[in-house]
């Protein structure tokens, strides 16, 4: 059995989401099914009366993300039983519609990978060691965690620890 590929980068630069795709399937004959998903920045933010975002200011803890998501990606990986996993997340100061993040699966099925690639995304979204601030014209203030995001989770069997 070939070892599951997985790769996480954390970084300023955008990515080319066809591109990482590309490199995260070829060469394994394996592969039945490719499930990704990229978020973008929103110019708005729905939880809040002023809805204009001017960008968003993403920081993180180097090292720490990235054995964070490692971690989370293994655990994908074996519950899903997926061949690859890639993760890029962007930081750094964003402005609305740039791309913010990628992750994207490889298995031999569809249902799994898509299962695969939703469970990463919640984890990232509530787990992974991400701090982000809103602009806006009154001013910046940091993002809170939202109890929607950890009632995502909690269908994976994982407690959030975020959102009051």
């Amino acid at each position: 059995m070939t070892a599951p590929r997985v790769s996480i980068s954390i970084q300023t630069d955008d990515f080319d989401a066809s591109a990482e795709l590309t490199r995260l399937r070829v060469g394994d004959a394996r592969v039945g099914a490719v499930c990704c998903f990229v978020g973008t920045v929103r110019d708005c933010h729905p939880d809040q009366k002023e809805a204009e975002v001017r960008w968003l200011e993403l920081e993180h803890y180097p090292g720490m993300t990235e054995r964070a998501i490692a971690a989370m990606a293994d655990q994908a990986q074996r519950r899903f039983a997926l061949h690859g996993v890639r993760v890029i997340h962007r930081i750094g100061r964003l402005a609305p519609q740039d791309q913010i993040v990628l992750v994207a699966v490889t298995a031999t099925h569809r249902g799994v990978a898509f299962q695969g690639c939703e469970f990463l995304m919640d984890y990232l979204k509530t787990q992974a060691p991400f701090w982000k601030k809103e602009t806006t014209p009154s001013g910046a203030r940091w993002v809170d965690a939202r109890a929607a995001d950890d009632a995502a989770l909690a269908r994976w069997g994982i407690q959030g620890r975020n959102a009051a």
